[in-house]
């Protein structure tokens, strides 16, 4: 499979592993500006590390899926945590999954396990999410926005995205509008019903450790700082982000199965 058609439209979609009907589904969420390709060989060392299923998806206006126009709304992680995330896990066929989502990506999965208490959901796993937005957010965004402007940052994007400028513009848009420093989501975790697991970077320019304290104010949760990462742990750090979440779905699955 490379690509689902939804009723809004064709998004791009790739899978490692075993089918739904074999095992359980690891769906990842990628961050602002991922897409399928960009999650590079995370998805295959999840899978092998797992013996799980492990399910991409480039949202729309990213990667070759289908275009949106800016701006974005200000909700639009809730609108894609809570009306499209279900249309594609029906169109994928996804009996049991495990949502691991990065940066937008985990606060799209955070939204959507507190808000729908889908009943195919096993767990959530979250790196570098966001789940209030910090100055230091703002400050990296507003200048990643000179760095695609002036810099080489538009030309390697657009290796990966049909529309680049609608991919960047569209999240950068939304994230530099003075209303989106109301974006909290804490309602959402405190009803949250699954097992959590959540990590970040130490050298996160987008987010601080906070992110990890306001999500353990809010939720029962196994949280990690990697240390000596950025945003990405799971390219910067692989081998100990990895370990973590692979070691939580493991548990999750040997649990479950008693």
């Amino acid at each position: 499979m490379n690509e689902l058609f939804l009723n809004r439209g064709r998004i791009e979609a790739a899978w490692w592993g075993p089918t739904p009907d074999r095992a359980p589904t690891l769906v990842l969420l990628h961050e602002g500006l991922g897409c399928v390709k960009l999650w590079r060989d995370f998805p295959a060392a999840l899978q092998g590390a797992t013996g799980c299923g492990v399910f991409a998806y480039s949202r729309f206006g990213y990667g070759t899926s289908d275009p949106v126009v800016p701006p974005r709304p200000m909700t639009y992680m809730h609108d894609e945590a809570i009306e499209v995330l279900p249309e594609v896990l029906d169109a994928a066929g996804i009996r049991k999954a495990v949502l691991i989502g990065h940066s937008d990506g985990g606060s799209i999965a955070a939204i959507h396990a507190g808000a729908s208490h889908d009943p195919r959901l096993l767990a959530i796993a979250m790196v570098a999410a966001h789940f209030i937005v910090e100055d230091l957010n703002i400050a990296a965004i507003r200048q990643i926005r000179e760095t695609y402007e002036t810099g080489g940052l538009r030309a390697r994007l657009a290796r990966y995205h049909s529309d680049v400028d609608g991919a960047f513009y569209g999240w950068n848009g939304a994230w530099l509008d003075p209303r989106f420093r109301q974006f909290d989501i804490t309602g959402y975790l405190e009803a949250i019903r699954v097992p959590i697991c959540a990590l970040q970077g130490t050298d996160d320019p987008y987010g601080s450790d906070e992110q990890l304290r306001v999500l353990e104010r809010h939720a029962t949760a196994e949280t990690r700082l990697i240390a000596g990462a950025r945003h990405s742990p799971h390219l910067e750090a692989p081998a100990e982000t990895l370990a973590v979440i692979a070691a939580f779905v493991r548990r999750l699955l040997s649990e479950g199965s008693r």
